[in-house]
């Protein structure tokens, strides 16, 4: 059990946290959700210890362990990737070095052998004689081979080292699990793989992501940041949504009736807990819904985003013919023998098990790049719109949004400052804000950005590599929206699992052994069985 009693925290006059507190219980997850700059990953490291409250303090229960992510890719590059996992479970480690250096010793004594002795009984009562095979074990789950294990952390690749520190987290059944962002850099199979993990893990999770589905697979509770405060709510993310949704459709409503609204919740709620049954995280353990407080439901401080995409024309018959496509990059072969025919209506999902294939290929479909072989051909009726994995080109002058975003303009009733500040304004930059420089901005406020220009651009093909890198959940979910509204074709490449699921009707795979290419949803792709093992072929 993990304790937060009056937490604060103040930076100057703002204040990120007031008067917090919570208790996580054994046998459930905590998905913490915020808007950007809310404090979930500064929450997090106060729990950690990384970070001290202002006032407050955080009690973990006497005798448990509490394993964290680790953030920093490099802090393990001096081991190998084996010892690295091992070192996730500190205490046992550390057992194992203090036996190992009084067996060493050239003048054992038999205090030492009595020394020796006792470390042996508490190594072996913690699992510790098989703790290298279990850590073997975690690491192949994750994906990381066996003739990898012995291996310098310094020599792998990061998304490797990323598989191998969470590993290391979830390595020793730890009593609390402590995971920021733990999806990214992660393939689907490893995301699968980690959610079915968590979905049944029997001790305490905290977890903050930007991946909703991620969220409702694994997620028992939600602890909401927001007006300084956390509010915890049972469920899992889409039940918050939708809940906070109806909360603050109730407020617009002044006029309603107690009554109907609270007849209006309960019948929400009573249809969510028939949807949710089937999820995995509905288990006897798992009790969701039943002691929800429907008044504890409230409205969200949440500003979203008016990302909205409309064509100047529509598409004709010829859109995009790819044949025999083929890049080497750095001496890896990323993809072969692409053909690829878009018709209209197709929403595509482009997914690889290396994510350099993608946007290698997004780069040549945009002219920014060149195959080593085939052709990519343009119908002449479409005008396509790229958003690229890095925007850093984009923001190279030192001039304020007004004036970057006129540079993507096309008539003069555009140009206008009045139609540039109220374009930025729906996009959440108000008032001073659309006059700051460019090179300044956030991640997440240049891809606001970026959407920006792609708006204004009006076309009737969007390319879209990772959009959703740097987001809030407020400007995930309107995006996801917008692209399902969206009339024209979409080729989009995305971690974000529930957006793949909701706006592409085919799948599109690279390999190295050519192109797996099918019109389903993505969850039934990633079911298929045959799918599967045509997937292993083409990698092996």
């Amino acid at each position: 059990m993990l304790t937060v009693s009056n937490l604060s925290l103040q930076f100057g006059k703002r204040v990120l946290f007031d008067e917090v507190n919570i208790m996580f219980t054994k046998g459930n997850c905590y998905g913490i959700i915020g808007a950007n700059g809310a404090g979930k990953s500064t929450f997090l490291k106060i729990l950690t210890g990384k970070q001290d409250p202002t006032t407050g303090h955080v009690s973990l229960e006497p005798g448990k362990r509490m394993s964290v992510l680790e953030q920093d890719h490099f802090a393990y590059d001096q081991y190998t990737v084996l010892e690295a996992v091992l070192r996730g479970n500190k205490k046992l480690f550390e057992i194992k070095e203090e036996m190992d250096a009084l067996y060493a010793k050239e003048d054992f004594s038999d205090e030492d052998g009595l020394k020796a002795g006792e470390l042996g009984v508490v190594y072996d009562e913690m699992g510790g004689w098989n703790s290298e095979s279990d850590a073997q074990t975690m690491l192949s789950n994750v994906g990381i081979k066996d003739s990898m294990h012995w291996q310098m952390m310094s020599e792998l690749e990061n998304q490797d080292k990323v598989k191998v520190l969470l590993a290391q987290a979830l390595f020793g059944n730890p009593d609390v699990l402590i995971l920021d962002e733990p999806t990214n850099d992660l393939d689907i199979d490893t995301i699968a793989w980690l959610e079915d993990f968590l979905a049944d893990y029997e001790n305490t999770v905290i977890v903050v992501s930007h991946d909703r589905h991620f969220l409702d697979t694994v997620c028992t509770h939600i602890g909401d940041l927001d007006y300084a405060k956390l509010n915890l709510y049972t469920g899992n993310y889409s039940f918050w949504y939708q809940a906070s949704q109806l909360a603050t459709r109730q407020r617009a409503q002044a006029n309603k009736k107690a009554e109907e609204k609270k007849k209006e919740l309960q019948d929400f709620i009573a249809r969510f807990s028939s949807n949710v049954a089937k999820a995995k995280q509905a288990t006897a353990r798992k009790k969701m819904i039943d002691k929800l407080n429907i008044d504890d439901i409230k409205p969200s401080s949440r500003r979203y985003p008016a990302i909205i995409f409309e064509m100047e024309r529509e598409v004709g018959d010829q859109i995009l013919d790819v044949k025999g496509l083929e890049k080497t990059k750095d001496g890896e072969l990323l993809f072969s023998n692409i053909d690829l025919n878009l018709k209209k209506g197709d929403k595509v999902a482009i997914i690889s098990k290396n994510s350099l294939a993608i946007t290698e290929f997004f780069e040549i479909l945009a002219g920014n790049a060149v195959a080593d072989k085939g052709n990519v051909a343009w119908g002449v009726t479409t005008n396509q719109s790229h958003m690229p994995l890095d925007n850093t080109s984009f923001f190279q002058e030192d001039i304020n949004l007004v004036d970057w975003l006129r540079q993507f303009t096309k008539n003069d009733e555009e140009r206008h400052e009045e139609f540039m500040r109220g374009f930025l304004g729906r996009m959440l930059f108000s008032g001073d804000e659309a006059l700051k420089s460019c090179k300044v901005l956030s991640g997440g406020e240049k891809m606001r950005c970026m959407f920006s220009r792609m708006m204004l651009q009006k076309a009737n093909v969007l390319l879209l590599d990772e959009p959703t890198n740097h987001l809030d959940l407020e400007s995930i979910t309107t995006l996801n929206n917008s692209l399902s509204n969206f009339k024209g074709n979409l080729l989009l490449s995305s971690h974000d699992h529930e957006m793949l699921q909701t706006v592409c009707n085919r799948i599109v795979e690279l390999t190295p052994k050519g192109i797996i290419d099918r019109e389903t949803t993505y969850d039934e792709y990633l079911a298929d069985k045959k799918i599967k093992e045509l997937r292993e072929k083409m990698y092996s």
